[in-house]
């Protein structure tokens, strides 16, 4: 008997719905997009510790529904509201930078209740955030921005940006012989050093001149522990008296003038961002910057450049340098010129005019 070759073949498979995953419809993952309490820090609604409290409290609602814990993470996809109110759009990352005086605490919330930077920036800011910290009683740089994202790539180790500092501390020593010794000191911070079980990476540290029983130095560093500088140079027997911020990587504290805040433009910060710029911020659905409020330049007497506030005698960093009169103003470069034209023997503008 003659097999028929159809009788065993087997039956034709039913198309799956699972034979092409772009047939079936996309399911969203439990852990695609962003915290919620994140989300509502990134567009200024609060602080992430005040948001999570807010979705305890059960004022925060997604696509409708009121939310009871803050472990739920959302997408730009889904409709978030606080007390009724849709949320706004956040802005793309935005950078300031700050001169920051001495006296202040670099935290919202203090509870010995000492003023904080927070208190000082002006209130048409939007939420912002520092990056990093600074003592109480250290000057200079400090940055804040809008963005958590940004606020953690700076804050990197990794990502290697360099700290300059002004030191001024005390080893009441005043011999040309002690300069020295601490000057060979200093140069061995560059191989890194432990103090305390606490490993410190190179600093580079150099000594521009003694005032007394003072030393000015100029420190940099990369890593920037809790109180590096302080503690480092107390292993040297050097008590810091007063330390300065000078820039923070690429961005300078140049003529900042103290408790000002100025916002860096975005075309600088892309530029220095590279390529962290782009995984930041979708530019196909950036807004365009809104242009730069226009100035006017008040020219000052002198006398005026040279008075402090509180009796302490002003410091002025400049560009590219480190000032050598640290508790002295500059020179003014902006001086208006004499008027008239001199004449070739060098005599006054005016001479002629006093025959």
């Amino acid at each position: 008997m003659t097999k028929n070759p159809s009788s065993n073949s087997r039956p034709p498979k039913a198309k799956s719905a699972y034979t092409k995953r772009s047939e079936a419809p996309a399911k969203k993952s439990e852990f695609a997009g962003e915290r919620i309490a994140k989300v509502l820090a990134r567009v200024g609604v609060a602080s992430r510790r005040d948001a999570e409290k807010m979705i305890l409290d059960g004022r925060v609602t997604v696509n409708g529904r009121k939310l009871t814990t803050p472990a739920f993470n959302v997408t730009d996809k889904d409709h978030i509201s606080v007390d009724g109110k849709p949320i706004g759009d956040a802005d793309p990352p935005r950078l300031w930078r700050y001169h920051k005086s001495a006296g202040l605490v670099t935290t919202e919330r203090d509870p010995e209740g000492r003023p904080t930077v927070f208190q000082k920036l002006p209130a048409d800011l939007p939420r912002l955030n520092s990056v990093g910290r600074l003592d109480i009683n250290t000057e200079g740089l400090l940055l804040f921005t809008n963005d958590g994202g940004l606020k953690r790539y700076l804050e990197l180790p990794t990502t290697g940006w360099l700290r300059r500092y002004r030191v001024r501390a005390f080893d009441g020593q005043k011999g040309k012989a002690d300069d020295k010794r601490l000057i060979s000191q200093l140069a061995a911070l560059k191989d890194g050093i432990t103090i305390d079980g606490v490993t410190y990476r190179s600093i580079d540290a150099d000594f521009e001149r003694r005032v007394g029983g003072n030393v000015w130095l100029t420190m940099a560093l990369r890593e920037g522990k809790n109180r590096e500088i302080k503690k480092v140079l107390e292993h040297l027997n050097l008590r810091v008296n007063r330390l300065i911020r000078l820039s923070f990587g690429p961005f300078q504290l140049g003529q900042l003038e103290e408790g000002k805040i100025e916002e860096v433009p975005r075309r600088i910060l892309r530029q220095q961002l590279g390529k962290q710029w782009h995984e930041l911020v979708d530019e196909e659905n950036l807004k365009p910057e809104a242009p730069a409020p226009k100035t006017r330049t008040i020219r000052k007497s002198s006398n005026h450049a040279s008075a402090a506030p509180s009796g302490k005698k002003p410091y002025r960093p400049t560009h590219g340098r480190v000032s050598s009169r640290p508790d002295s103003s500059e020179p003014r470069r902006d001086a208006p010129a004499q008027k008239g034209k001199p004449k070739a023997g060098g005599g006054a503008p005016d001479a002629r005019r006093r025959r």
